[in-house]
């Protein structure tokens, strides 16, 4: 998380009520409970007679991965310890236990028949570079100086000036910009600095009215629902973008201008139902509201060159198709031109997300010794996913996403089941074309992933939210349970109708 963004105080307060919360002497025992029921039941899985699992020409190294998979996945729904810190353990187990430079005591007493293919270890290692751990970095680059120039302040006033001072109209206005820069910001970074902006507000308006509950709720909702509208928004875009592009899987070669050209209207859409949502729910009684947002842009050499590049940027990534250029070579532009007129120092480096990228890292790592070893493909022969009807595979994958992320983090439901989705979705293409492809497969799992937002601990802009007192988690749940209803169902919807017109290619 950014230090220098406004409302960092708020994330800091969260991740604190978090940390303590899990270190709690009442929660202790708890936690000894979760971390138990997750390893022993990896080591039951990894001990068992590998025949016993069911799984035809399972082998040794194979039923590893799977054991690290199922630890690394109840730890994530469960999670005794932090996420990123899951990742980084199944990283590290499958290096030393599952990859061609595994420790000799993991290799020995086998035939190769019998240990299969273990993963490359480089394999494993490239994907704390993968080409969209690049994206998010230059991401987070573009967040940091449109910070340290004001251009993110500047930018929130101009654009909720034209809404005016009705307070429908700036609840609408709180809607938009929020969505706008959860597209190109950390949703969390975006939800602290727009309750920043709000604070006043909320102070200002009637304290037996409705309206502050439907201003509070615009953020979160506007967060999560934004951040669909760009590969870069949230992490499970880029996660979804990933398995679509890549060149020894789907090799789709869905590009980031494409992605926005169908998820930002999208976006939009949900917005404006949201909007309806909110003011039928939360009224206002207060007809008018005042918005004081203080901050200014700077006029430098540094942040005009900021501003131009923020543009470019943003102008190379959305015209990808017409100049060849790779979004993530893209996302490396910010980096040097920030790093080399000294926008970005060594000290912004390390306010980078980097929990973020690991974790991220750590389902890609998963994915690729799910692929390497051969355990994805044996899943697919055990589990006759071609005999089942395609709007099974595809509705229910989203309806599961879309439950898992309300409960764990929506990062670490897409790092689960995208890499197993991806192997599916090969396995049965032909099948899927009736409803869109396997776009519309592994989309939907994004969409699901953004979706979850019933409870305060779905997504930090709920718990920031929640955090301000004027929002009762009953009315987060009605207005989620409301939001996820209709974008499951408007997603699927458009991603049907664009699949089966071969925008997917």
């Amino acid at each position: 998380m950014f230090k220098i963004f406004p409302g960092f105080h708020l994330v800091e307060e969260y991740h604190n009520w978090k940390k303590d919360r899990r270190l709690s002497k009442d929660r202790s025992m708890s936690r000894i409970i979760k971390l138990a029921i997750a390893i022993i039941t990896a080591i039951v899985i990894w001990c068992l007679p590998t025949e016993s699992l069911g799984i035809e020409g399972l082998t040794v190294i194979e039923q590893r991965v799977m054991a690290i998979f199922i630890l690394a996945t109840l730890m994530w729904i469960l999670e005794p310890i932090p996420a990123w810190t899951t990742s980084t353990i199944a990283v590290v187990l499958l290096l030393f236990t599952c990859s061609n430079s595994s420790l000799w005591l993991f290799d020995t007493g086998y035939s190769n028949e019998v240990l299969g293919t273990p993963v490359k270890y480089v394999s494993i290692l490239h994907c704390y570079a993968d080409p969209i751990i690049m994206l998010f970095i230059g991401g987070f680059i573009l967040a940091i100086a449109a910070t340290k120039t004001g251009l993110d302040s500047m930018l929130a006033r101009v654009m909720l000036k034209p809404f005016g001072t009705q307070s429908r109209f700036v609840l609408l206005g709180f809607l938009v910009v929020t969505a706008v820069f959860s597209m190109f910001l950390s949703n969390t970074a975006t939800a602290a600095m727009m309750l920043t902006f709000l604070t006043p507000v909320l102070k200002a308006l009637p304290a037996d009215g409705k309206g502050k509950i439907a201003l509070a709720m615009a953020i979160p909702v506007a967060a999560n629902i934004g951040g669909m509208g760009t590969p870069i928004g949230t992490p499970p875009n880029g996660i979804a973008l990933k398995y679509l592009n890549d060149p020894e899987g789907l090799n789709l070669g869905l590009g980031f201008g494409e992605w926005c050209l169908f998820m930002m209207p999208f976006t939009l859409i949900v917005m404006f139902i949201a909007w309806i949502v909110l003011l039928k729910l939360f009224p206002f009684k207060q007809k008018n509201i005042q918005l004081e947002i203080q901050g200014e842009a700077k006029n430098d050499w540094r942040s005009i060159v900021v501003y131009i590049t923020f543009a470019i940027t943003i102008l190379l990534w959305c015209t990808d198709k017409l100049t060849g250029v790779n979004p993530n070579v893209v996302a490396m532009l910010p980096v040097g031109v920030f790093c080399a007129i000294g926008v970005i120092t060594k000290r912004d480096l390390e306010e980078i997300n980097w929990s973020v990228l690991w974790m991220v890292a750590g389902g890609f790592a998963l994915g690729v010794a799910l692929t390497e070893t051969g355990l994805g493909a044996h899943m697919i022969q055990a589990i006759p996913f071609d005999n089942w009807p395609p709007v099974t595979v595809i509705i229910g994958s989203g309806l599961i996403c879309y439950a898992m992320a309300n409960l764990i983090s929506h990062t670490a439901t897409a790092a689960l089941l995208m890499p197993i989705l991806a192997v599916v979705g090969m396995s049965i293409q032909e099948n899927l074309v009736s409803l869109g492809g396997v776009a519309t497969l592994l989309i939907g799992v994004a969409i699901g992933s953004s979706l979850g937002m019933i409870l305060p601990i779905s997504t930090p802009p709920n718990a920031l939210a929640h955090a301000t007192g004027m929002i009762e988690q009953k009315d987060m749940v009605k207005v989620g349970v409301i939001m996820g209803i209709v974008g499951l169902v408007l997603g699927y919807t458009i991603l049907i109708f664009l699949g089966k017109s071969g925008y997917f290619g």
